[in-house]
């Protein structure tokens, strides 16, 4: 109830006076505190829920406010041991206490990542450090970009304007375009897979003069870079996704919450949104850009919403789902970049041209991202049921050197031995039915010399620093886990086997959301396949 008062003190500006965006312009002043409190009262709220708000996150809490440069804590650049170096590069000219950190900036294919001066670099040697301080020399982030099918998502678009016309077409009918998404069976691209067209079909009988499309550009899982090439080369490939679900549910309003690591994404998607303006291409529809303040868990879409009404970022209850009770408690279709991004393909080619593509239920295309352990990483846009032996060899070009497994999905993703690769295929259904997860598609390898408790103690490391706190299971379990993995390593004490499977057992089952109750999937991977390495920091029963 409390939730949902506050929610209604901040839908009374809405989105015109954002609480999230002035939250974080105030933590930035030297008065911080005191701007705070104005904001308060200015929001009619009590301090205590501003305060609680905003020292959840990377970029606004009071001990970072002095961070000049972020380097990347990800588990892309950790597994390549770039990080290190990387620190002592910048101490020669920044000191220790304005050096902080953020979970990915994206250039997973690289490493040897950091965020300065709102942009987003790579350099592996001092020079090169020394060159973007001292004469402010951009590096654009560029990999290769390639596609073994249709080129649905990474095809170029040739005229705006034209492009916008398909939804003229559709805008009058809109069961069609839901029957069409229906019939293509595109399914989430954020990891989950749920089908896109139950979300329209959910919001459009909803009766409610407001309604919102929101897209989730959080894209938090170290190791991919998929959203953030979507939004910085297709950026209307994914507005007019949005703009098209309002048509079609009766929403006048998109909002881009877009993650702060992500500054040229940012950037770009504003000066696409510009354009649509000065075309005039989507009369009264309007666009809005969230900018996120560094956490992991508003990819989960309810904590998002939150987060975007000015709320502590925790996890709600479901139901009511975001469809019924989303933004401000509106209905609101809610779903990721490249989701959206596939819209425009799809009505202009019909669903079954879509459906046509990929490997049963699992339909269309994916994009993937592939790590810097890769001799030609980068963007790809496969396929759905490519063999994951084929992208490696064909797209990948295989490894750099000696790697054991691969972390598919991000953290909460499986740890794929690499014996196992020759009999995966890219989709839904095999990576699900062997144990493991597609996810973001983010392929992080893990050398063969990396422990693999080291690896562990990351992932529950990880979801300790970014749990949002409100259910128990994760908030404590992942810190217990992290706990026992590092003592295991720095004493003689052994992790007692079957406690460990229970604490597992209750992050999976106990938690509210898929941060706590993912991570144990990796964890039992790893044991599974990695025993021989890790029987040595456990009980033998």
């Amino acid at each position: 109830m409390a939730n949902k008062n506050i929610r209604t003190l901040s839908s009374r500006k809405e989105l015109d006076k954002n609480l999230f965006e002035e939250m974080a312009s105030a933590s930035q002043k030297e008065n911080s505190k005191e701007a705070m409190q104005h904001l308060s009262k200015e929001f009619m709220l009590d301090d205590s829920v501003v305060l609680g708000a905003s020292t959840f996150y990377d970029f606004t809490r009071e001990e970072n406010k002095n961070k000049k440069v972020h380097v990347c804590s990800g588990t892309a650049c950790m597994v390549a041991r770039s990080q290190s170096s990387l620190h002592q590069n910048l101490e020669n000219h920044f000191s220790k206490d304005e050096i902080g950190h953020a979970a990915c900036v994206g250039r997973c294919h690289s490493n040897n990542a950091f965020m300065y001066d709102d942009k987003t670099y790579n350099a592996a040697t001092k020079e090169e450090v020394h060159n973007i301080i001292t004469q402010k020399e951009y590096l654009n982030n560029s990999y290769n970009v390639a596609a073994n099918t249709t080129a649905i998502l990474t095809s170029a678009i040739q005229d705006i304007s034209a492009f916008y016309q398909l939804a003229e077409t559709h805008k009058s009918n809109p069961q069609e375009v839901i029957q069409q998404l229906k019939t293509s069976n595109l399914r989430g691209r954020g990891g989950a897979g749920f089908p896109f067209w139950f979300k329209l079909d959910a919001v459009i009988k909803e009766n409610n003069e407001q309604k919102y499309i929101v897209c989730n550009a959080d894209e938090g899982d170290p190791g991919a870079y998929s959203d953030m090439y979507l939004m910085e080369h297709q950026p209307h490939k994914v507005l007019f996704g949005m703009y098209m679900a309002g048509l079609t549910v009766g929403a006048n309003t998109g909002v881009l919450y877009i993650r702060g690591e992500y500054p040229d994404s940012i950037k770009i998607v504003g000066e696409a949104i510009d354009e649509l303006k000065e075309k005039n291409l989507i009369g009264d529809f309007r666009f809005k850009i969230i900018r996120g303040q560094g956490s992991y868990v508003c990819g989960e879409e309810t904590a998002l919403l939150s987060s975007i009404e000015g709320l502590r970022p925790e996890v709600r209850v479901r139901p009511p789902y975001p469809a019924q009770y989303g933004l401000y408690g509106k209905p609101t279709v809610l779903s990721n970049v490249e989701t959206f991004a596939n819209i425009h393909w799809i009505l202009e080619n019909g669903g079954n041209a879509y459906a046509a593509l990929g490997k049963g239920p699992s339909t269309g295309t994916k994009l993937v991202s592939l790590d810097s352990f890769f001799n030609t990483p980068g963007m790809y846009e496969i396929e759905m049921g490519t063999p994951l032996q084929t992208i490696f060899d064909e797209f990948g070009g295989g490894f750099k050197s000696e790697v054991k497994g691969l972390q598919i999905g991000g953290p909460l993703g499986g740890i794929v031995p690499m014996h196992k690769i020759p009999d995966l295929t890219l989709d839904f259904e095999s990576l699900g039915s062997n144990g493991f997860l597609l996810g973001h598609a983010s392929f992080v390898s893990i050398p063969t010399d990396f422990p693999m408790v080291k690896f562990l103690e990351h992932l529950m490391e990880f979801t300790a620093d970014e749990s949002c706190g409100k259910c128990y299971p994760c908030r404590i379990g992942s810190h217990r886990g992290m706990e026992m993995l590092q003592k295991a390593q720095t004493s003689d004490y052994k992790i007692d086997k079957q406690l460990f499977d229970d604490l597992l057992e209750t992050l999976e089952i106990g938690s509210l959301c898929a941060l706590g109750g993912g991570i144990p999937l990796p964890v039992k991977n790893a044991l599974q396949y990695f025993q021989d390495e890790l029987n040595q920091y456990f009980t033998n029963n």
